[in-house]
């Protein structure tokens, strides 16, 4: 049966010419089932952002989503104690009509009630008569003639739409070692993104992590627990997390009423901070002002109140001067080493001497994780000492020729990070080429939203933007107001293309280049600049100028005339 095509709505007419599909030569791109203003891929913080605004504006406007509800990330994360590392109130949107009639139950949330708060997002904002779930987008071609996208799912589904956005966050493409015996392993194996829902059961058994991230850490933290005393668990690390305090606890009703007063202002604030929290870099205050007893007392301080204040909130020369640095993780280590108790498994978790950067590699939060060493029946492996070779039948193979027996495996392997799910979908550009043959060469963008020959694409919390090294929520909606005031502005003067100009990007890629190399953690391999994923180019992946100095850029640039594109 024919399709019959949707007729298009009196704002795409302001924005170009609808073709009907009865002038066209038939070809699979013949016979959509949406032809819309703008499409945008996946239903997490940016999805849902993006769909309410943009629908609010009067833009014809649906997501397409492969999961089957809202929440991104978080409706994939259900591994053992899958929870989010930013702090109570700030990993929200900043809708009034969603946080003024939502409560949270603990500072730091876990993946059932993001699940929850999702769900009630979609039914607060009306998303879902909107949304296509069950859908993966597979690819996307610009049409020059028609000035549109034509957007495949891997069920055949068709949309065409003036305006393409990837709102698929910076982890969509999870990592696999090239282990050749993946499919070999006789018993339960699961990657901590694609972890079943109802979850695994590991009490007596013996149990596998391979991989010591936010995630590994948080599984560990989990199964160190589940296992109970018949069972084992055996983790493999390669590099050990700078994990500080959680500091977890649950929201009294006289927190919460007191924080709602405060809301509006709490989510001004966190557009003022470098990563978008409710507090930041004390950029005046530097190690040298303080004498070594304020030192410690100050760094006490911060690890007593928890969260990321170790991290985020530290002296304004911690990534710069390598004797703060130095200074920062030997407090870390001595609080971490009194409590392990083995000497070799202390080592191990919190050596003496770094053997990175502090912070160079994204720090994580624990509440027991390191107590789960004085078991036992937990151990680790040292992979710089002795690598997996592969996996094998009976369980993990290392290069000594070792086999370590397991029922079960977790591989928390981490993710192919901010690029890595952009380019996994086939986006051709007005001159035929894929997005991931011009990235593979080097990662070019404008302004982290925008990269050129793929007219009217937009993608938010990706390359060049903020991203990693900022809370998303905080990130995601400023981008996503820039993209509506473009949008708009284009409606009201009758303009039907944007491209970013290369010579734009490449002031921009500098600029991403100027404001990371000041920084310790340039030199490293991390995920923050793709040296966790084998071949991939290294260079910073994102904008570490701080949230409010990438907000005044962006708006500058809006504000100047968008000069850094060609429009038409």
């Amino acid at each position: 049966m024919v399709r019959t095509p949707h007729q298009p709505s009196t704002m795409q007419k302001t924005l170009g010419k609808a073709t009907s599909t009865a002038d066209r030569v038939d070809s699979p791109y013949s016979y959509p089932d949406h032809i819309l203003d703008v499409l945008v891929i996946g239903a997490g913080f940016a999805g849902c952002y993006l769909l309410h605004t943009l629908r609010k504006a009067g833009f014809r406007t649906k997501i397409i989503e492969a999961g089957s509800d809202y929440g991104g990330v978080w409706h994939w994360n259900s591994y053992p104690g899958a929870r989010v590392d930013s702090q109570w109130p700030i990993y929200a949107l900043g809708i009034p009509e969603v946080y003024e009639n939502w409560s949270w139950s603990e500072q730091y949330p876990g993946e059932k009630e993001l699940k929850r708060y999702f769900r009630f997002v979609g039914e607060k904002l009306d998303l879902r008569r909107d949304t296509e779930f069950g859908k993966k987008v597979v690819s996307a071609e610009w049409d020059e003639e028609e000035k549109e996208w034509k957007v495949k799912c891997d069920d055949g589904f068709l949309v065409h739409t003036k305006f393409l956005i990837a709102g698929i966050g910076f982890a969509a493409k999870r990592y696999f070692p090239p282990w050749k015996g993946l499919d070999s392993f006789e018993g339960v194996m699961h990657h901590s993104s694609f972890w079943p829902e109802e979850g695994v059961d590991v009490k007596g058994k013996r149990v596998a992590v391979v991989g010591t991230g936010a995630t590994g850490l948080q599984i560990i933290q989990e199964w160190g627990k589940e296992i109970g005393e018949e069972g084992s668990l055996t983790v493999f690390q390669r590099t050990p997390p700078t994990a500080g305090p959680m500091r977890q606890k649950k929201i009294s009703k006289e927190e919460h009423e007191e924080m709602m007063a405060r809301l509006p202002d709490v989510y001004k604030q966190r557009l003022e901070t470098e990563s978008g929290f409710t507090y930041t870099v004390q950029t005046e205050l530097k190690m040298a002002d303080h004498t070594v007893e304020e030192r410690e007392k100050f760094f006490e301080g911060l690890w007593q109140m928890g969260g990321f204040r170790m991290f985020s909130n530290n002296y304004g020369d911690m990534m710069t001067n390598r004797e703060t640095n130095e200074a920062a993780y030997n407090f870390w280590a001595r609080k971490t080493r009194a409590r392990v108790h083995d000497p070799r498994k202390r080592d191990l978790v919190a050596p003496l001497e770094p053997l990175h950067v502090f912070c160079g590699k994204r720090p994580s939060l624990e509440q027991d994780y390191y107590e789960q060493y004085n078991k036992k029946n937990v151990d680790i492996v040292d992979l710089r000492v002795n690598p997996i070779e592969d996996i094998v039948p009976k369980g993990v193979l290392m290069a000594d020729g070792t086999v370590h027996e397991c029922d079960i495996i977790a591989m928390a392997t981490g993710f192919d990070m901010v690029t890595g799910g952009l380019k996994d979908i086939d986006i051709r550009g007005s001159n035929g080429e894929l997005l991931r043959e011009k990235w593979d060469k080097g990662t070019y963008t404008h302004l982290g939203m925008t990269t050129s020959s793929f007219p009217n694409f937009f993608f938010l919390y990706g390359p060049q933007g903020p991203t990693a090294h900022a809370n998303g929520p905080s990130c995601v909606e400023p981008q996503a107001d820039w993209i509506l005031g473009v949008l708009q502005h284009m409606r009201d003067e009758g303009l039907v293309k944007l491209e970013a100009r290369p010579e734009a990007e490449e002031r921009w890629k500098q600029l991403v280049h100027d404001k990371s190399v000041v920084s310790l953690r340039h030199t490293m391999l991390s995920s923050f600049n793709g040296g966790n994923i084998p071949g991939k180019k290294v260079e910073p992946l994102n904008y570490a100028g701080g949230l409010p100095d990438y907000i005044s850029r962006i708006w500058k640039e809006r504000e100047e005339g968008l000069g850094g594109f060609a429009l038409s």
